[in-house]
């Protein structure tokens, strides 16, 4: 029998098998699909543009009818690729409220639920902080090469 879905798939330039590998990958493949962009201060302190969403962070909605408006993340489905956010609800026909479903590209990171200690992954923080220990050897270079031309 042939597999649904491959790992070992590597890229292609075709929208249509692009589809395919996100439709048919299993979910606990999906989860890493589901990052959302990081605000300017989260991706300065931790080094990275984006991460994946979880239940409890605080985010803020970019595009849509909610655009600007913030909340905690309640849950986020895997299968459909959505979140729903703490207080984004629609009114229905019988007067009841109903959450709505965010697609997580329209989300950026406020705040992130480090209750996890492997939230950010270790090579991220040894990135940022061998970017900072390369900064301040170039400072001390320059500090260096400035005495020899004063003297």
């Amino acid at each position: 029998m042939k597999k649904d879905f491959s790992k070992s798939w590597k890229s292609s330039k075709q929208p249509r098998k692009q589809r395919k590998y996100l439709a048919k990958a299993p979910l606990h493949l999906r989860r890493k699909f589901l990052s959302a962009n990081l605000a300017k201060d989260l991706r300065k302190k931790h080094g990275r543009r984006n991460i994946e969403i979880r239940k409890n962070d605080k985010v803020k909605i970019m595009r849509g009818k909610f655009r600007g408006k913030q909340g905690k993340v309640l849950k986020v489905n895997s299968k459909k690729q959505r979140a729903y956010v703490e207080g984004m609800q629609v009114k229905k026909h019988d007067g009841s409220k109903a959450n709505v479903s965010i697609a997580i590209s329209n989300l950026q990171i406020i705040e992130l639920n480090l209750d996890d200690k492997m939230r950010i992954k270790q090579s991220s923080l040894l990135k940022k902080e061998a970017s900072e220990m390369e900064k301040e050897n170039r400072k001390e270079k320059l500090k260096e090469e400035n005495k020899g031309k004063d003297k």
